[in-house]
């Protein structure tokens, strides 16, 4: 599997989604150090109880990252069945689930992966600039075991729950219809209507993981006897 997954990344040019997540993430930074004065600002601690800096940095790079994991699913493996490309790879002598597993495995670990560097990154030169953004180390408080715990495990459901799109762009076999659900995905996950949201809800992202696990089940259902053609 290992080697599948390396395989897969030599494959599909890993260096060129290692340029588009550094541009992301340099453009996300330069955003939340305009925005930093503003968001650690005394009438925001009056208003939230806290700055909203954090909050802030995490919603973003969610939102950013939900869209690019889904960019991601479209190009390797939906991308695979919309040009039938698929079929020479199932006809290697390996476990059909085992290779879409593979590409599975591929752009979730690369997504987690750079989301949480991507979040150190900015957290850390944002900390660097503290004289320009006027925050306090207490704001981002990154040596906190507990605070980098939650960088992962945010991190890693956020990854996870862009897999949704998955078994609506291969029903389809259609890079654009994996996107376009990334971006409901992204903003139903992490928007609001009024002071109405569903981030941090528990119940319902629960929800969303046994869904992210129904879509990846549903992908591999039945694979090995399937018509492709």
């Amino acid at each position: 599997m290992i080697k599948l997954i390396r395989l897969e990344w030599r494959k599909n040019n890993n260096l060129k989604y290692i340029q588009y997540a550094g541009i992301m993430t340099v453009i996300l930074l330069l955003f939340m150090i305009m925005m930093a004065r503003e968001l650690e600002a005394e009438e925001t601690i009056a208003l939230y109880g806290k700055g909203m800096l954090d909050s802030s940095v995490e919603l973003f790079a969610h939102m950013s990252y939900i869209i690019f994991t889904g960019v991601m699913i479209a190009a390797v493996l939906v991308s695979a069945y919309e040009k039938k490309t698929i079929n020479l790879m199932f006809s290697y002598p390996i476990k059909r689930s085992t290779i879409i597993l593979a590409k599975v495995c591929a752009v979730w670990i690369f997504n987690f992966l750079a989301m949480v560097v991507s979040k150190i990154v900015i957290y850390l030169v944002l900390i660097a600039t503290k004289s320009f953004t006027g925050i306090t180390a207490e704001s981002i408080p990154v040596g906190d075991a507990l605070f980098l715990l939650n960088i992962v495990l945010k991190s890693a459901a956020m990854v996870s729950i862009s897999f949704i799109a998955l078994p609506i762009g291969l029903k389809m076999k259609s890079s654009k219809a994996t996107i376009v659900a990334s971006v409901i995905i992204a903003c139903l996950t992490q928007g609001n209507i009024g002071s109405a949201t569903l981030v941090n809800n528990i119940p319902f992202y629960v929800i969303l993981f046994i869904a992210v696990a129904v879509s990846i089940y549903l992908s591999v259902y039945n694979i090995e006897t399937k018509d492709l053609l």
